[in-house]
């Protein structure tokens, strides 16, 4: 997500984010100083793998803890829309089909639901970005890392 882009989210989505957060603030960390504990316990520190192991773990732990922080704190809880006067939105689920003929079936959701093998799409990705606001009928191009792409809306609901 680009540092200008809104931070859209659902609020059972920022639910999620403030649980993942508070198991990593509680029992993350205990598990974490736990083990640092115990390193301690055995010796030298300067040659503990184990210490140093624990510690690089605190440390990636601290940053996530940081990065969920950020997340919820710039997030904007959006409701999610049933097609918004006929056009692809935030929550749509839309069917597009390809320039093979393909149809893809997916649902427009927050980077954090994302899951494109089970079609939910991120509404900061490439090919979302280019089908908001379309209605079914309409043609989308959108650039992918294996070359241009154009994406015709089939319905959108």
């Amino acid at each position: 997500m680009s540092a200008d882009a809104p931070n859209m989210i659902t609020a059972e989505g920022l639910k999620d984010l403030e649980a993942e957060l508070a198991v990593l603030e509680g029992e993350g960390r205990r598990e974490i100083a736990e083990r640092i504990k115990t390193a301690r316990e055995w010796g030298d520190l300067k040659e503990n793998s184990e210490y140093h192991d624990a510690k690089n773990d605190q440390a990636h732990l601290e940053t996530k803890i940081a990065k969920l922080r950020e997340r919820i704190s710039t997030a904007e809880v959006v409701e999610e829309s049933e097609a918004p006067n006929g056009a692809v939105g935030f929550g749509s689920t839309v069917v597009i089909r390809d320039e093979a003929g393909v149809e893809r079936t997916w649902r427009i959701v927050s980077s954090h639901d994302a899951s494109p093998s089970e079609g939910r799409l991120s509404a900061d990705s490439p090919v979302a970005r280019a089908l908001l606001g379309r209605r079914a009928g309409e043609r989308a191009s959108v650039v992918l890392p294996k070359g241009g792409s154009v994406l015709t809306v089939v319905s959108v609901a």
